[in-house]
């Protein structure tokens, strides 16, 4: 059996299909992005591309827990 996904990236199969766009791609925005905190990005996220809060949350805590962890 399958290991069930927790965390931000039990969003991602969620946000993928609500939006349209691979969640690659979402991560390589948000690290284009000249903003650099948490609540700022997510913030952009659901302004400028129309997330919810739970979804940019999600992929923001993600992309940047996985970019402090280089």
């Amino acid at each position: 059996m399958a290991e069930r996904v927790k965390g931000p990236a039990s969003y991602f199969p969620s946000i993928e299909k609500t939006y349209g766009r691979p969640i690659a791609e979402w991560k390589t925005l948000l690290r284009a992005s000249p903003l650099a905190k948490h609540g700022e990005l997510v913030s952009w996220l659901k302004a400028e591309h129309g997330l919810g809060h739970g979804h940019a949350n999600a992929l923001v805590a993600h992309t940047l827990a996985e970019d402090k962890g280089k």
